[in-house]
Parts: C-alpha cells; sequence; structure tokens
C-alpha cells in the first residue's frame, strides 16, 4: 500500500516526466528521478512499485484527465457534435501546450510494451468517448452517414500523436497552435455532410488567424 505524505507523490511523478523526455525510459534511473524530486530513492518506492509503475501512473493521469473533460462535454447537450469535436481536439492539445516533456513522453512511451495492455482501458475509455460525439453528429444530420467510428478514430488518434511528436522535436518551426487548427479543419472537413460543409467556415478562421 502507497503512504501518502505532503507533495512527495506528485513530486515525484513530475520529476519522472522530465527525467524520462531528457533520457529516455530505458536510460533512466529512479535515483536519477529521487534526485531531482529531493528524496531519497527508497522513498520512491513507498509510492511506486518500480519504474513501469511510476511510467503507468504518468498515462492513467493523462488519459483520465482527458476523459473526465470529454465527458462533461459530450453530456452537454447545448453544444453541438461539431463544437464536441472541436472541444476534443483542443483538450489533447491543451494538455501539451505548455508541457513539452509531457509530449515527448506521450509519443515515445505510449507503446511501450511494458504498461500497453494495462493502459488499454483507459485510452479505450477516451476513445469510445470520442465515438459517441461522432455518433450524435451522424444522428442529427451533421456528419457523413455510415462513417466507419474504428477507422475514423484510430485515423484521429494516429495523427494527432504523430503530430504532437513533430511539435515536441521542431516546436519553433510547427506551432502547436497552427497544428491544432489544421487538424480541426481536415477533420471537421473529412466528417461533415454536404450542407454542414458549405456552411463549415473554418476556412474564415484560419484566414483571419494566419493571413492564408
Amino acid at each position: 500500500m502507497r503512504i501518502k505524505a505532503g507533495n512527495k507523490e506528485q513530486d515525484i511523478l513530475n520529476s519522472a516526466i522530465k527525467v524520462f523526455a531528457e533520457y529516455g525510459y530505458n536510460n533512466s534511473k529512479i535515483s536519477k528521478i529521487a534526485e531531482l524530486a529531493g528524496v531519497a530513492s527508497g522513498s520512491v518506492y513507498l509510492y511506486y512499485k518500480n519504474k513501469d509503475d511510476i511510467l503507468l501512473c504518468i498515462f492513467k493521469n493523462i488519459w483520465d484527465g482527458l476523459s473526465s473533460k470529454l465527458e462533461q462535454l459530450v453530456k452537454n447537450d447545448l453544444i453541438s457534435p461539431i463544437d464536441k469535436i472541436d472541444g476534443m481536439i483542443d483538450l489533447v492539445f491543451d494538455m501539451f501546450a505548455n508541457n513539452m516533456d509531457m509530449g515527448k513522453i506521450f509519443v515515445t512511451e505510449h507503446n511501450n510494451p511494458r504498461i500497453k495492455n494495462e493502459l488499454n482501458t483507459y485510452i479505450n475509455r477516451f476513445l469510445n468517448l470520442g465515438q459517441e460525439v461522432l455518433k450524435e453528429g451522424e444522428q442529427q444530420g451533421l456528419f457523413t452517414p455510415h462513417l466507419n467510428y474504428k477507422i475514423i478514430r484510430s485515423f484521429i488518434f494516429g495523427g494527432l500523436r504523430h503530430l504532437i511528436h513533430l511539435w515536441a522535436d521542431d516546436q519553433a518551426n510547427i506551432p502547436l497552435d497552427q497544428i491544432r487548427l489544421n487538424v480541426k479543419s481536415l477533420i471537421k472537413y473529412g466528417i461533415l455532410n454536404k450542407n454542414s460543409y458549405e456552411s463549415f467556415s473554418t476556412k474564415n478562421e484560419y484566414t483571419k488567424n494566419y493571413g492564408k
């Protein structure tokens, strides 16, 4: 059973994010994480079983946070499915906007075989909620009918992960806000039906923000 005292547990997690991002998961040491967190190496094991457990906890926190916020968005009947797609994309980008280290870990360690099976439940919760938004939009006649939800959600998730990777490697030349706006345009133009497509104003929004 983990012993919780003050903010040590969170300090260890925050330090692990920095260490994993700098050295890579395989080359990271518990002793380095403990040093950065300002605790003894043995203290780390009061909160986490091992390095795998730390990595799993980082990703659980990411996906639990995203899913909780998306669930609130999905349940809000005052927001259209089109705006919910916007909100879902914003949730992902906002997660990494001020934390490049988290972005690096997300793209390099997300498929780590040591945690992949345990993590699938948390990922699928988020993707299933996103799928509910697609279904709602289709039922309201806003999105193209007969979408293959498994393909769409895998495409969106894979694309976002790759783009976050590009941003983390070259933040100066690939700004996150520009990626965000392009992703919104691509996804929504791709799933909107003809009438919704014609009334969609993302192109004007893009021109206003980027002069293109």
